[in-house]
């Protein structure tokens, strides 16, 4: 069985290989792709296994910047200037060897220079749509350990502060670290295992539908193929939690972008090389947001990536610290004002 193959997936090939995208390297990276074999599972679906980490991503923002208009592309002489600026980043790491200082340079792993400008494809501005007014009240109701704000109480703080979980679809998208995606199959069920908050998705390949009543963080998935394209409808959340996470660049500064109980996340993974695949997701929350929006990303098969332990501290330590300093600076400042 070959794969489908569609302009997109020629469009990522030659975002990730550089090619210039006013030739017609694109058609040409399609036409290869049409002549790969899917490799299937010994029960005869579509074998999506394997270790496929994102941080060749970090980096891409989630909203294009605006000189871009609705281009998905940069042109050579952006491309340039993205690389240098990478080469600049890159280099914190040994900058901060040489000076014998730890910073942001040893722990954030930035990606390679590509030509996304952005991984919102839809709307095609790539720009994240409006929120309803009640996606405007529930934002205004929402807190962060990244506000500065009084820190008094755990519901000062947001669902990644407290080691709960970054939510969906952010948990899916690039990170500052732990980009590690693997994804695990036998009959009947897909898992996804996330490096970042040591999270594992459990979605059975069926159509028995959710109970009404359960309610999750993540929600609850169902899976079926379409083809060769795993699809992954996820509905029943909790409605508590962000959508967008701060570590994704260009997500909004803080994590208060809020989610409903009616949220419906439809995601699609299609491989279309041997170390290549496609993940398109589009959220769909018609009380948050005025239009649903969609990001894709095109994937890298990596074996030799390790995903190495989470273990979230900041839950056990950040909450109380925050609290006790804020409160702390507050009498002080009480202190400071009297006569």
């Amino acid at each position: 069985m070959k794969t489908r193959t569609s302009s997109s997936y020629a469009l990522v090939a030659c975002a990730l290989a550089a090619c210039s995208p006013q030739s017609d390297e694109g058609a040409a990276v399609q036409a290869a792709a049409s002549d790969w074999q899917q490799p299937m599972t010994e029960w005869g679906e579509p074998d999506l296994r394997g270790m496929w980490p994102i941080g060749h991503l970090t980096g891409v923002p989630l909203q294009r910047p605006p000189e871009f208009g609705d281009r998905r592309l940069l042109t050579d002489e952006e491309l340039a200037r993205r690389e240098q600026q990478y080469t600049g980043i890159q280099g914190a790491y040994k900058a901060e060897i040489d000076t014998n200082k730890m910073g942001m340079g040893h722990w954030v792993e930035w990606g390679k220079s590509n030509r996304l400008t952005s991984l919102i494809v839809d709307p095609p501005n790539g720009q994240l749509p409006a929120l309803t007014a009640e996606g405007e009240r529930r934002r205004a109701l929402m807190h962060s350990g990244w506000m500065s704000i009084p820190f008094d109480h755990w519901t000062d703080f947001d669902n990644w502060d407290r080691c709960i979980t970054r939510g969906l679809p952010a948990s899916m998208l690039p990170a500052y670290y732990n980009n590690g995606v693997e994804i695990l199959q036998s009959p009947g069920y897909v898992v996804i295992r996330l490096e970042m908050i040591h999270e594992a998705r459990v979605i059975p390949i069926t159509s028995e539908p959710v109970d009404s009543g359960a309610k999750a963080w993540f929600g609850y998935s169902r899976g079926r193929w379409e083809g060769n394209t795993l699809v992954v409808e996820t509905t029943n959340f909790n409605g508590q939690g962000s959508s967008t996470n701060i570590h994704t660049v260009g997500s909004p500064p803080f994590n208060n972008t809020p989610i409903s109980e009616e949220y419906v996340l439809t995601e699609r993974f299609t491989r279309t090389g041997p170390d290549a695949l496609t993940y398109r997701a589009t959220l769909n929350d018609p009380v948050i947001w005025t239009a649903p929006w969609t990001v894709e990303l095109p994937w890298q098969r990596d074996d030799s990536y390790q995903i190495f332990e989470y273990a979230c501290h900041e839950d056990n330590s950040m909450i109380r610290n925050y609290i006790v300093t804020s409160r702390a600076e507050r009498a002080n400042d009480r202190g400071a004002a009297r006569p």
